[in-house]
């Protein structure tokens, strides 16, 4: 098991545009490293997601999504289609050591491309839920986090009131 650091809002690296990710032993490697240290973080803060790589200092393109129905990688993520139809949502990271959350407007469905880790050509469609999920983890691979989409600065929350007046909300992370 090996359980990386997660980058703090502020290193610089969270904010690199990252590479494509093509070597099939280093895909293999960052892909246990992202779900071990996301299992990590969920046992430890009791709520999240979905991990980027560049969360733990990889500048490569690749998400990994862990639910309690499914768990998957992105190798490549491209959103390649987004709906109209809009809505918000809370949103927190573990870059933010989630001890705040912001208000933003995500797309409610999106299509995705993307490899698997079996190296297949996949599109997808999310949405709600994890189409928000989605849009979150695929910003982090292009320098983007949730606090540059908040919609208004009056909605930054810190967790505990978060957590005293919109626990039944989903978040990001």
């Amino acid at each position: 098991m090996t359980v990386r650091d997660i980058l703090l809002l502020g290193n610089p690296q969270l904010r690199v545009e990252c590479h494509e990710a093509t070597d099939p032993s280093e895909i293999k490697r960052m892909i246990t490293d992202l779900k071990d240290t996301l299992t990590q973080a969920q046992e430890s803060y009791g709520m999240g997601r979905g991990i980027a790589a560049p969360q733990i200092g990889y500048n490569k393109k690749m998400v990994y999504i862990q639910l309690p129905e499914r768990s998957f990688s992105l190798i490549n993520p491209v959103i390649i289609w987004r709906s109209p139809e809009n809505f918000e949502v809370w949103d927190s990271c573990f870059s933010m050591d989630a001890a705040f959350f912001v208000k933003v407007k995500r797309n409610k469905i999106i299509k995705v491309e993307y490899f698997n880790e079996n190296g297949e050509k996949l599109i997808e469609e999310f949405s709600d839920d994890l189409s928000e999920l989605l849009q979150h983890e695929i910003d982090h691979l292009h320098g983007v986090l949730c606090t540059d989409r908040i919609i208004s600065p009056k909605d930054i929350v810190m967790k505990e009131e978060w957590a005293k007046r919109h626990r039944t909300i989903g978040i990001g992370m």
